[in-house]
């Protein structure tokens, strides 16, 4: 293009004459100056969004906000209302059935885990196993009669310390015992339990608590019938190899 020429640009659809060949580079190179401008305040703008205003925010939000304390929001001892058509008292009463129950059955849940351990002599490997079998029906046991207490609108037992003061099941001994001694204790503690668990079922049903008579009758004492079945036959005195 010379000097006294005219030149010809197409910029955005338009058609522009130019005289000058300076004016004509300079609009030429306009749209890449807008451009370039464009993005580097694009730039600017994604450093300001990815970067904190304050990074020491960031580092603090990340921190666990431990040994935090508070005031119960529920006492042990108390029934809250729930509507599950069931009267206060009756609820509270089952609550406290429960609880008796529960840190009974917590107990003899530990006993079959102890001899579990320390179960010895020809009959180890049966009693081993046997006694974890129990153990894990007796825990799941633990579970529902707690999550029933919740469900009343109560409080369950829950740590060891307050079980031993609750449980009416004698303590054994920390060391190791006889095979027929062991399973003497669990057949007591299971007797205790039963006990208590008919007697809180007909509780139960004269009050209308139906939910808990259920529990107590189909899953607690039929399941701690069946144990004492199963463990009780390691008592009887038959010979093992030659009839009498």
């Amino acid at each position: 293009m010379g000097e006294a020429g005219a030149a010809e640009s197409r910029l955005d659809g338009q058609r522009v004459d130019v005289t000058d060949e300076a004016a004509a580079s300079e609009l030429v190179e306009e749209p890449s100056r807008g451009t370039a401008i464009a993005e580097t305040s694009d730039r600017k703008e994604s450093n300001v969004m990815s970067k904190p205003k304050n990074p020491g925010a960031a580092v603090d939000r990340a921190r666990p906000i431990d040994r935090q304390k508070a005031h119960e929001i529920q006492a042990f001892g108390h029934v809250t209302r729930l509507p599950i058509a069931l009267s206060e008292n009756v609820a509270g009463q089952s609550v406290e059935n429960l609880n008796q129950v529960l840190a009974d059955t917590i107990t003899l849940r530990d006993l079959y885990k102890k001899h579990h351990w320390q179960v010895a002599g020809p009959t180890f490997y049966q009693l081993h196993l046997l006694f974890d079998k129990h153990y894990e029906e007796q825990n799941e046991l633990v579970d529902t009669i707690a999550e029933r207490i919740q469900s009343l609108g109560g409080i369950s037992l829950a740590m060891a310390a307050d079980v031993a003061e609750t449980t009416i099941i004698p303590r054994p001994p920390k060391g190791r015992e006889e095979v027929p001694v062991q399973i003497s204790r669990l057949l007591h503690a299971h007797e205790i339990v039963l006990e208590e668990a008919r007697s809180m079922a007909r509780q139960a049903a004269e009050s209308g608590d139906d939910g808990t008579n259920d529990l107590l009758v189909s899953d607690l004492i039929r399941t701690n019938e069946k144990q004492v079945w199963f463990v009780s036959e390691h008592l009887v005195d038959v010979p093992l190899v030659k009839a009498d």
